[in-house]
């Protein structure tokens, strides 16, 4: 179960990110954050969500928000999916599920008949002072990175 909610701090965490990057939420105190999570590096949906990111990242940074994609894969497939994507953003890599449970979005999903526990596309935007201000579940990647930003932009001018 979630321990974040609309409005409220977010526990600071530690996360190993892709540069050789330790991401830490306390250390970004004064930007917004946009953590983006999603199931896996490389397949068709979560390439073109990151694309939309990467795309808009001039965007996102006049509006004083940093952003991140945080998945369960390894540090080395997030390094490959960055550099052939040109992502001009960190992959927190969450193998263990940390930061996953910490925002709840370790789902049972079913594909072609079979369940499994898997990531649940979802986007949370972190105010400047590191609470949560809106947040996105189930996300559908056509028109979602623009709704993001619209989002990051009213909070930034609010």
């Amino acid at each position: 179960m979630s321990s974040i909610s609309l409005n409220q701090p977010i526990p600071d965490f530690t996360a190993k990110a892709t540069s050789g990057v330790e991401f830490s939420l306390s250390a970004l105190h004064g930007q917004q954050v946009v953590l983006y999570f999603y199931p896996k590096d490389s397949t068709p949906g979560c390439t073109t969500e990151g694309q939309e990111f990467r795309d808009a990242i001039d965007a996102f940074a006049d509006a004083n928000t940093q952003i991140f994609g945080i998945s369960r894969d390894s540090l080395r497939a997030h390094e490959n999916f960055k550099s052939k994507q040109c992502f001009p953003f960190e992959l927190i890599s969450d193998p263990d599920e940390t930061v996953c449970k910490l925002f709840d979005v370790i789902k049972l999903k079913k594909l072609y008949g079979k369940e499994y526990m898997g990531v649940d596309r979802s986007t949370f935007l972190i105010d400047a002072e590191g609470n949560l201000a809106q947040e996105w579940r189930s996300v559908k990647v056509k028109g979602h990175v623009a709704e993001v930003l619209a989002a990051a932009q009213a909070l930034n001018n609010a």
